[in-house]
């Protein structure tokens, strides 16, 4: 084995992390994937030999090309995605994970988070993510972002801040989770309406990314309130039919199959057995993209 193939083996030991950092960094497991690849050249043209943390110095690279694709966005001038963004969830059988997936859940990361993470300016994203998810010392981070360490340190705070503010109190009882969908996913299929609003919060928000626009109307939308949202949910109760049960980034969720084929992802927010938050995903291009487990069965 040459050299070029033992960096390469040692580069590979990093993906998972490096993959991880840049999920949550980019919220887009397709962008994730383009970050991690973009460090491999960088590292296979630099002095190996003099990188004394390997770990950390992919990390640092990853971070300053996650910042560069933020502020491509930016410069774009993209809708504001507070409202309508749907992070790419990760996916996984309620039962079974394996390393890669393991990895991109460790310490998991909620869509509601990665929704308000996506309101952060690029520069605090990268400083919360790498210092309070990662353990980055703000030291490391201050020349990624080209700020002082103690400039670094208010960016991670603001952002801190804000997160703290804006994420809800999750459900982390999986089972509770479980029971708002199957109560959710019934009144949806029986077209229960009081049974709709019994199980949604009154302030309950539904963020929708169904792709480009149908028919000339607007496919992706949010939707505010228990009775707009349950108006919703009658309206799409095909998706309720033939439900599959997967654990979306760590928390229950619902995969809506037609003929066998996935048509919707739909992550939900369960505090004290209502649900407050809903993400769908019917985007048919973001679906080809991700990762399904085998829905089969």
């Amino acid at each position: 084995m040459n050299d070029t193939e033992l960096l390469a083996e040692r580069f590979e030991e990093h993906r998972g992390r490096l993959k991880a950092v840049a999920y949550r960094m980019l919220g887009s497991l397709s962008e994730a994937e383009d970050a991690v690849q973009e460090a491999w050249p960088k590292l296979s043209r630099s002095d190996a030999g003099e990188i004394e943390n390997l770990g950390g110095w992919l990390t640092t690279v990853v971070g300053r090309i996650c910042l560069d694709m933020l502020r491509s966005r930016t410069r774009r001038h993209e809708e504001p995605l507070e409202d309508t963004f749907v992070p790419d969830p990760v996916i996984r059988p309620l039962a079974t994970v394996d390393p890669e997936q393991e990895v991109l859940q460790a310490d998991s990361v909620g869509l509601a988070l990665l929704v308000v993470l996506e309101t952060l300016e690029p520069a605090e994203r990268i400083a919360f993510v790498l210092h309070d998810m990662f353990a980055v010392p703000f030291d490391d981070i201050a020349p990624i972002v080209e700020r002082s360490s103690a400039a670094t340190r208010q960016l991670a705070s603001r952002a801190r801040r804000r997160v703290r503010g804006a994420t809800p109190s999750a459900e982390p009882d999986p089972g509770r989770q479980r029971r708002a969908l199957d109560a959710f996913v019934a009144a949806s299929r029986a077209g229960d309406f009081e049974a709709l609003l019994a199980v949604l919060d009154p302030d309950v928000v539904l963020r929708a990314d169904a792709g480009p626009l149908v028919a000339g109307i607007a496919a992706s939308k949010v939707v505010r309130g228990a009775k707009p949202v349950a108006e919703q949910a009658l309206l799409f109760r095909q998706f309720a039919l033939d439900a599959r049960f997967v654990l979306i980034n760590g928390e229950v969720g619902v995969v809506g199959v037609h003929d066998g084929r996935p048509m919707s992802v739909m992550g939900v927010t369960v505090v004290d057995g209502r649900i407050t938050e809903m993400y769908i995903l019917a985007d048919p291009e973001r679906l080809a993209r991700l990762d399904l487990p085998d829905l089969t069965g």
